[in-house]
């Protein structure tokens, strides 16, 4: 058996598409999401599938504490946990924001907290922290999201510089547009309309598993290979 694979937002979309992946590659798997049930649909083997938030921070230890009691440390932590609620800031509902900031921002830094004492400590271990392209540049409507993304951005970069010498890898994907739910928690149909117009435009999105190819080339590239970031978008997708 391969090593223990973290995977977080794992009930569906990119999540989803990963962890069916990691487990044809030979990995043991803790998948965390807060529908635990679509996890468990999966019917995937040597898999824990726990109801975690990842904003409760003791939550996320006490999974991660039965996994590896089970399946060994955590090798790789997959931060792709994530809400996308767009909206215009002066019209905007302040709760979505503070929804956004606390699952792109604060439970992704959770993960990372979570599992790195024990990375160090072993001088190996990868984190991937799921990002977008709007962490790089701006997008109407997207003013609070890409906030967020900017910051995963950010925050992944510097801890990469701090763990380096650690022979700890961290990994930031950044994809376009990609078929998942995340569109649907917004709550303009206005919005939605003008995006799914978009995509008809480019003549359809990245599927999931384009951005789970992504992410496990990067993993499987060995320790002392860090390929800092992929950005992948539909090649027609603009900006």
């Amino acid at each position: 058996m391969k090593n223990l694979v973290v995977i977080t937002g794992a009930s569906s979309g990119i999540g989803e598409e990963l962890a069916k992946q990691m487990n044809a590659q030979g990995h043991p798997l803790l998948l965390l999401a807060r529908r635990v049930e679509k996890l468990e649909a999966l019917g995937l083997s040597n898999t824990l599938c726990m109801k975690v938030d990842v904003t409760d921070k003791e939550a996320f230890q006490n999974a991660i504490n039965i996994a590896t009691d089970k399946y060994g440390p955590v090798d790789l932590l997959v931060n792709n946990a994530g809400l996308m609620l767009l909206g215009q800031v002066d019209v905007q509902n302040a709760a979505e924001w503070q929804a956004m900031y606390d699952v792109n921002v604060i439970g992704l830094l959770n993960g990372m907290q979570t599992v790195l004492p024990a990375m160090k400590k072993r001088n190996t271990g990868t984190i991937i922290n799921i990002s977008s392209v709007a962490g790089r540049k701006t997008f109407g409507d997207h003013a609070a999201y890409c906030g967020t993304k900017f910051a995963v951005h950010a925050i992944s970069e510097n801890v990469r510089e701090e763990v380096a010498n650690n022979n700890v890898r961290v990994i930031t994907i950044a994809p376009g547009a990609v078929e998942t739910e995340l569109l649907s928690h917004t709550s303009s149909t206005e919005i939605i309309a003008g995006y799914e117009s978009w995509k008809k435009e480019m003549g359809g999105v990245l599927a999931p598993i384009d951005v789970s190819n992504a992410i496990s080339y990067a993993y499987n590239q060995p320790q002392n290979v860090c390929i800092r970031e992929i950005v992948l978008a539909p090649t027609k997708q603009q900006p």
